[in-house]
Formats: C-alpha cells, sequence, structure tokens
C-alpha cells in the first residue's frame, strides 16, 4: 500500500494464496478509501503464484516484489519456495526483459536457498544482496517497510535482501 501510495502512476498487484491474508489487505485498502485516500492504483488477486502465466502476457510485469514469503522449512518442500528454480523460471515468462525480481525476509536459511538457487538459474542472475538491510546505506535506499519487516526487525531479526535480474 505504501508503494502505490508512493508511486500513483506505478500500478500494483498484491497476490495471495490465503484468503485470511487477502481479506485483511483488503479490509485496510477499504480502511484507507473510508479515510478518503483511494489507491485505484492497487489491486489484489487470489490465486496461486504458479498461475501468473495464465493471468499475465509475457512482458506484461515489470518487477515482482517478494516480500516474507511462505519459508517452507521442509526440504520436501523446496519447490514450493517462492524462490526455487522453478518460480523463477515461471517469473520469466511475466517479466518485461529488464524485469526484475526483489525477495526480502527475516529467515537466513531461506534467504540461502534463494542465493543457492539464483547460482544455478539459467534465466536470472544475482544483482544485488544483503544480509543487513537497515545496515546497509545503499540497499536501503528508498526502501519501504512491510508489517512483517518492521516486525521481525523490532525482535532484533537481520532482514535480508536480494535484487535478481534477468540474464
Amino acid at each position: 500500500m505504501d508503494m502505490a501510495r508512493l508511486h500513483p502512476e506505478i500500478n500494483y498487484i498484491g497476490i495471495e494464496m490465503y484468503d485470511s491474508v487477502l481479506l485483511r489487505a483488503i479490509q485496510k485498502r477499504e480502511a484507507l478509501a473510508e479515510e478518503g485516500e483511494n489507491l485505484s492504483n492497487l489491486m489484489f488477486m487470489r490465486m496461486d503464484a504458479r498461475l501468473l502465466p495464465e493471468v499475465f502476457e509475457k512482458g506484461e510485469v515489470a518487477k515482482i516484489y517478494l516480500n516474507f514469503s511462505d519459508p517452507w522449512p521442509k526440504a520436501r518442500h523446496a519447490r514450493r519456495r517462492l524462490t526455487s528454480n522453478e518460480f523463477f523460471k515461471l517469473y520469466d515468462k511475466v517479466l518485461t526483459a529488464d524485469g526484475t525480481v526483489e525477495f526480502k525476509t527475516d529467515n537466513r536459511p531461506l534467504f540461502d536457498f534463494s542465493v543457492e538457487e539464483l547460482k544455478t538459474s539459467e534465466l536470472f542472475v544475482l544483482d544485488q544482496l544483503s544480509y543487513d538491510l537497515h545496515n546497509d546505506s545503499k540497499m536501503n535506499q528508498g526502501n519501504i517497510m512491510t508489517e512483517y519487516e518492521a516486525k521481525f526487525s523490532s525482535m532484533g531479526n537481520p532482514i535480508c535482501k536480494l535484487i535478481a535480474k534477468r540474464r
């Protein structure tokens, strides 16, 4: 919502697979509308990210933001992680030629997994990386803090961020 507020010229689509999380986001947007703030450049969709190529055309998406995604900690669930090479193949199908994926998390094992996936990716390359975003002046410049980010950071957890770009 803060990104949509700061950049009214850019359309944002929040994608969520779980009803409860999506409902909370919609309620927050509606509360802002009741206060007179209409974020007409922000929409929400309930869908599984695996369906991205069925919803968006090739080259239709400029950036994908993955903020504090489910870590799917069991090894057998690695393919479900939104930073697995399986998902990067899907992102490649919808991103513009210079499109990027930005990923933030406080979960270091998930972040390490993501970095390793990018090392083996034929489609994406690691462009920027920080293991402590809030103490990295370059990477933190212009950072919009999410609710989870504020929560985990206040607990003393360093926030990791990476930016991947298409090869």
